[in-house]
């Protein structure tokens, strides 16, 4: 278990729903840490009304609502309305995690690209931001998003898309790091991590995904998020208290908290 950061720290996307603990204990471990805020995300109907539930049980927890592009096959309105409903709890802070997925192919392309549309309109009419999944899909998921997106705050979650930091930048888009930034093949994500503006950085743990390096190998956690920040500030040269004034800072412009 991570030692306790000499500050605080956000962990702005897991799936405590999901995790191998029990939520109670995946709490009581980040905030053990430090971990003062987190979100959590649903990415099905049975995970949005999960995120919901922890959100309303715990008050240092936000949910994230939508439909993960490996859940979208045969998409319909009335998927959207229901996303739409719990959106409007007050619990829910964005929208999300939607976007395109062509590596694993879970869903059919177009029903996907369909999703995806439609969750950059709902966030466009509700003033919410919109979190994003894309993996070995950027063609198309950043054609949409200059379309569709041009109002939106947008977050980039687990941020995987180095070689175009300049459009994200460009945009204004957040690229939100994760455990992955951590592991020594990873120098381009690295250098993104370098060189995004400060008031376009987030990190995040994806928990149960992606553990940094020093729990390589482990199912994630919230309280894993503390090596994240950790090796962040030091690859930007900064001390763990400044980088987590400029998250926390982040995290409250994006999430409202």
């Amino acid at each position: 278990m991570p030692q306790r950061a000499e500050s605080l720290v956000v962990d702005t996307h897991c799936h405590l729903d999901v995790c191998a603990s029990p939520e109670h204990e995946l709490l009581e471990r980040a905030r053990a840490v430090g971990v003062t805020r987190l979100a959590t995300v649903g990415t099905d109907e049975p995970g949005i009304e999960r995120a919901l539930a922890a959100a309303r049980d715990h008050d240092d927890v936000v949910a994230i609502v939508g439909r993960h592009p490996h859940e979208t096959g045969g998409f319909d309105e009335g998927d959207l309305e229901r996303i739409e409903a719990a959106a409007a709890e007050p619990e829910a802070r964005a929208i999300g995690e939607s976007g395109l997925d062509y590596y694993r192919d879970h869903a059919p392309r177009e029903d996907q690209r369909r999703a995806f549309g439609a969750h950059i309109e709902l966030a466009a009419r509700l003033g919410m931001p919109l979190v994003v999944h894309t993996r070995a899909a950027e063609d198309d998921t950043f054609a949409l998003l200059r379309e569709r997106a041009a109002a939106l705050t947008v977050v980039l979650h687990c941020f995987s898309a180095p070689d175009r930091l300049e459009e994200c930048v460009e945009h204004g888009w957040l690229c939100s790091f994760a455990g992955n930034v951590t592991y020594p093949s990873a120098t381009e994500l690295q250098s993104a991590a370098r060189e995004v503006p400060d008031n376009l950085l987030l990190v995040e743990t994806d928990s149960p995904y992606l553990a940094p390096q020093p729990v390589r190998g482990q199912s994630n956690e919230p309280a894993n998020v503390v090596a994240t920040a950790q090796a962040v500030a030091a690859l930007r040269g900064v001390g763990y208290e400044q980088l987590e004034a400029t998250l926390e800072a982040n995290a409250a412009r994006v999430f409202g908290w």
